[in-house]
């Protein structure tokens, strides 16, 4: 067994868009486990945006790292010793390991992931917390019903393609916002959305959505913010819901950026808007997989993976996936695996 962990630290506070510069790869001493704790090896990383929130001074709905911290995220991985009675040496778990090779983590932590089910993998994405977040983001927040049009942003990223195809098996047009042709052409194609444009090459977001929502927006799955929002909102229909997952339009931004203010249209459409996190709706995530390995099973779900290798290469990960370069959800495999 290694008697070194590889991990990888928070440098600097991020200007903008994080830069390598701001992580920093080192080495500390393995540690051991202690009662009810297990020692984890990492296998899959999982790289998100709302971990550059957390890079950030300024507090949000988590503590804001420090300086020398621990880069946090959601992994999968092997327990190699366990002080832990429910977990044996071998079972694979979930868990926030953080950016590194190994971690001692307390056990009521960490979740079993069972042995040939779906691939592990899946654990940090259609079966964990970005389908999780699609799940109750967009069913529980919104109510989506059959033939309302669902308009979804950031819909090639993890979240994004999951909460669009569950529209979808709702039986609503959905219609999604991505970042290049390629990927709206695979929400058409591939995923079965009704409708797409590149936002990158769109020059009026608002005549746009006219054209592929004639009959007007009943739900809004926003992960982006920013105009795309501003003009999703000049369209909204009377009743409308708007589930706020996540604003990483403006997540990179030196100075904040200021739009239209929107709230009066709430008012003439009696509409809803609601932020969340996923982890409001812990107590029912058992709820929430049952439904999504359903439908994965059914062969209802499609959850394309982009895949780095190396503990090393996390940071250029994270920052490609702030940047838009992957399709579906961005992973980082740390060590090797054969299911």
């Amino acid at each position: 067994m290694a008697s070194v962990n590889r991990q990888i630290a928070l440098a600097s506070r991020p200007v903008g868009f994080p830069k390598l510069s701001d992580f920093q790869l080192s080495e500390a001493s393995m540690l051991w486990p202690s009662r009810g704790q297990v020692l984890v090896q990492t296998i899959y990383l999982s790289v998100d945006p709302y971990m550059r929130g957390r890079m950030s001074e300024a507090e949000s709905y988590a503590p804001p790292l420090s300086i020398g911290d621990i880069m946090p995220g959601g992994a999968v991985g092997r327990v190699l010793e366990s002080a832990d009675q429910r977990f044996a040496v071998g079972a694979l778990v979930q868990g926030m390991l953080g950016w590194q090779q190994y971690a001692v983590i307390d056990g009521n932590d960490l979740r079993l992931i069972e042995a040939g089910g779906a691939p592990i993998e899946t654990a940090l994405g259609v079966l964990g917390m970005p389908g999780l977040t699609a799940y109750f983001g967009l069913l529980d927040i919104c109510h989506p019903k059959a033939g309302q049009t669902v308009v979804v942003s950031g819909a090639a990223g993890a979240v994004g393609m999951l909460a669009g195809q569950i529209a979808g098996i709702m039986g609503c047009e959905v219609i999604g916002v991505a970042g290049s042709e390629a990927k709206v052409a695979f929400l058409v194609q591939e995923l079965g959305f009704d409708g797409a444009f590149n936002y990158k090459t769109t020059t009026d977001y608002t005549a746009e959505l006219r054209r592929l929502c004639p009959r007007g927006i009943d739900v809004y799955f926003d992960n982006v913010g920013g105009p795309i929002s501003d003009a999703v909102f000049g369209l909204i229909n009377v009743n409308a819901r708007v589930s706020v997952c996540g604003q990483s339009s403006q997540y990179n931004l030196e100075t904040p950026s200021t739009g239209p203010r929107w709230l009066s249209q709430l008012v003439v459409k009696r509409a809803r808007v609601q932020g969340f996190l996923v982890s409001d709706y812990q107590q029912r995530f058992s709820e929430g997989l049952q439904g999504m390995g359903q439908w994965l099973k059914q062969g209802r779900l499609k959850h394309p993976e982009d895949v780095a290798q190396g503990l090393e290469n996390a940071p250029s990960a994270f920052i490609g996936m702030l940047r838009g370069e992957n399709l579906g959800k961005q992973l980082v495999q740390v060590s090797e695996w054969t299911a």
